[in-house]
């Protein structure tokens, strides 16, 4: 038997509730993921209460779920896209958009201006393309520089910095290109400056930010001039596997708040922001898929599902991680007092690679029972080849 994560502790009573409803409620149609707004809600009033004053930008590519969209509009301050499809789903929802991302085509730059969204310039020459773009539009394009600083988030499962990039301008260029858009006439919109993604270590995050800051105040003081806002991007992960532990985010912001109130004065009219998205949505989602077949292999259970690696990639392993390692799953449909086994849940594809849970200790199951797959609310379906196969693709369903 090998270990599995825990099952976040707004799901782990059973039955399983997910928005007061049960699980056969929301499995109708299976393969299925559930978003519970109510942890989005609770995630998002934790941020305000620790960080007072900080803006909160949600990250798109976490979660794109138009409906998910619909209802964060109004409890971000802001939505951060990488894709002028990205930017089509937000565009209309009334908060404002920065866009970032390498490989800006010339015609997402000019869905960008058009749509008033800010552009993180990823290199002086998606900078020029954007300024020519805005020119034959006839209209000022709002514009930041993605810093590639000259370090990285300590702990971090993506590092963004501290290294030769495709993300950002390196850091001792940036004043030269400020004072160019500023120039050109751009409205100059400030520094995006990420380090590192789902870092669990708070003094990891606060050290990163404290860097961040010197940094922007640096590139502020060298281009001579003050950057209206200062993303100092995000990081805070969640705590799949075993033996991980949930950033401990009030630590973080007290250290913000403490390294802000000392900050230098050519950021003192700067506003800052945090760019956050498996953090805000990754513990509120389950992936409901259902038992088809049930099958012993040389003595080993197999749990055959609807779905699989199709439509949840990261809990097989196959999305960034380099040891195999178990998402926490349960028998959802199982009585408290179920009888317990050692079983595999694996999906329809004919891959090795589509195994949602190797090995773990679970409720005895049989075919017509649910597998709750947990954690499934960042970088699920629209992170997997959902199309491989040929599969139909999963509903998506918002609670309450």
């Amino acid at each position: 038997m090998k270990p599995m994560g825990s099952i976040p502790r707004e799901f782990q009573g059973k039955p399983l509730m997910i928005g007061g409803q049960g699980v056969e409620h929301w499995a109708a149609r299976t393969p299925v993921f559930v978003y519970d707004m109510a942890v989005v809600a609770a995630r998002v009033a934790r941020f305000r209460a620790a960080f007072p004053g900080i803006d909160l930008h949600y990250a798109v590519k976490a979660n794109p779920f138009p409906a998910l969209l619909d209802r964060m509009a109004r409890l971000v301050d802001g939505f951060d896209v990488a894709s002028a499809g990205e930017l089509a789903r937000v565009a209309g929802l009334g908060n404002p958009v920065s866009f970032a991302g390498p490989g800006k085509r010339d015609e997402e730059l000019r869905a960008a201006i058009e749509a008033g969204a800010t552009i993180n310039l990823e290199s002086e020459g998606e900078a020029d393309r954007a300024l020519a773009a805005a020119e034959a539009l006839g209209a000022t394009p709002k514009l930041a520089v993605r810093v590639n600083p000259e370090f990285e988030l300590r702990g971090s499962g993506m590092r963004m910095g501290g290294r030769a990039s495709p993300f950002g301008v390196d850091a001792e260029r940036v004043p030269a290109l400020v004072r160019r858009v500023v120039a050109a006439g751009a409205h100059w919109r400030g520094f995006h400056i990420f380090s590192g993604s789902q870092a669990l270590d708070p003094a990891a995050i606060i050290d990163s930010q404290a860097h961040t800051i010197d940094l922007a105040a640096r590139l502020a003081d060298e281009a001579g001039q003050a950057p209206p806002l200062v993303n100092l991007g995000g990081g805070f992960g969640i705590p799949y596997f075993p033996g991980e532990v949930p950033v401990d985010v009030e630590a973080v912001g007290a250290a913000l708040a403490e390294r802000l109130a000392a900050r230098p004065a050519t950021l003192a009219g700067a506003r800052f922001a945090i760019e956050l998205g498996r953090w805000l949505v990754g513990e509120a989602g389950v992936y409901l898929t259902r038992v088809i077949d049930r099958k012993v292999s040389r003595g080993e259970v197999f749990l055959v599902c609807d779905g699989g690696l199709n439509h949840q990639l990261a809990a097989t392993g196959n999305l960034g991680t380099v040891v195999r390692r178990n998402y926490p799953v349960a028998v959802a449909t199982a009585p408290a007092d179920a009888a317990t086994e050692t079983a595999s849940v694996v999906g329809p594809l004919c891959t090795p690679l589509d195994r949602l849970a190797d090995q773990v200790e679970l409720a005895v199951a049989r075919p017509g029972d649910v597998i709750a797959v947990f954690m499934a609310g960042a970088y699920g379906l629209s992170a997997s080849p959902f199309e491989f196969l040929g599969h139909p693709r999963p509903a998506e369903l918002l609670a309450p």
